[in-house]
């Protein structure tokens, strides 16, 4: 396949990711909104199901930023460019993963790293 054909395609999968990342962002904040803040008891299933959104919110605000950078990679013909180290990203992790930014060998050094620094902020590179 070419070169543009590939970008083409993986550009039509991120923006539909991203449309359904949005909806689901949009209901989750609809379904916080709309719950009554009562004085539950501690322990209540009600705040457990509120960290639960609150957390599931955070993690798709992440992944829409990871495919919003993708997007903007492809525009400036930087996709598929371990942002690290300058070397190709494997076609098979971008199929896998369009929206990755490191090559499989930073990727595992960075995590390496993010290990060892456990409680500390990560390394986003």
């Amino acid at each position: 396949m070419a070169k543009k054909q590939v970008l083409d395609k993986e550009t039509a999968f991120l923006q539909n990711e991203r449309s359904q990342v949005l909806s689901e962002l949009e209901n989750l904040r609809s379904a916080m909104l709309n719950e009554v803040d009562t004085e539950p008891d501690e322990g209540d299933a009600e705040i457990f199901e509120r960290e639960k959104t609150a957390a599931l919110i955070a993690v798709l605000e992440r992944r829409l930023q990871d495919i919003e950078h993708a997007l903007r990679a492809i525009e400036k013909g930087q996709y598929g460019t371990c942002e690290r180290c300058g070397n190709p990203i494997e076609p098979g992790r971008l199929e896998v993963k369009p929206d990755a930014i490191l090559c499989m060998n930073c990727q595992r050094e960075v995590e390496a790293i993010n290990k060892r620094n456990r409680g500390r902020t990560p390394t986003r590179w």
